[in-house]
């Protein structure tokens, strides 16, 4: 009997009962406790769509009305929208690696598809969903256009003087990078906690 109750942890005496019962107090006082409210994938999907959305209906209309045309000047020669096909990362960087960009691509999304299961924060929500919204524009490009699957070439259109020319979908890559290194400055967690180092 003494040993049955060993090995299931049945105090013997009720002073070891006491003891017991205190310990998983002692280990909820030590444990951060979890913010309260809804989680936020359905806006974190919400702004990768719109940001999908936005950068396909551009590329679209590029490539309809701008591909083998003359630049459209938007400010002087300080922003031109010109039709160009990037094999590279963002913003024309390391054309020779386009499969690898690929696989990168998917593995972003594949990231922030499993963190949006413990996704509390608003702020976080918002930054993921541009990531998101930005990884599947480019991705749609690799997958569908030439020259071939993985391999597709990036359409790109928005030129500024002296700077490399990017599209809707870089920009919203960079702005929800800056906004993840902003909160995690400010401490502030994708579940909502927040803490100070």
């Amino acid at each position: 009997m003494a040993e049955a109750e060993r090995i299931i942890g049945t105090p013997d005496t009720p002073e070891a009962a006491g003891g017991g019962q205190e310990r998983p107090d002692a280990e909820q006082e030590q444990l951060p406790e979890r913010p309260r409210g809804k989680r936020r994938i359905a806006v974190l999907f919400a702004v990768a769509a719109f940001a999908y959305a936005l950068d396909l209906v551009s590329k679209m209309i590029v490539v309809a009305k701008l591909e083998h045309q003359e630049p459209i000047e938007v400010v002087g020669d300080w922003l031109r929208f010109v039709a160009i096909r990037n094999a590279g990362a963002a913003f024309g960087f390391g054309e020779a690696f386009t499969v690898i960009f690929t696989v990168i691509a998917a593995a972003v999304i594949v990231v922030i598809a499993r963190l949006a299961r413990k996704l509390y924060s608003l702020p976080w929500a918002i930054a993921l969903g541009m990531l998101l919204g930005g990884a599947l524009g480019n991705l749609t490009d690799r997958i569908f256009r030439a020259p071939g699957v993985f391999e597709g070439a990036v359409v790109d259109f928005i030129a500024p003087k002296h700077f490399a020319v990017f599209n809707l979908a870089d920009s919203a890559i960079v702005c929800g990078g800056i906004l993840i290194v902003i909160l995690s400055f400010r401490g502030l967690d994708p579940d909502g906690t927040v803490h100070k180092d």
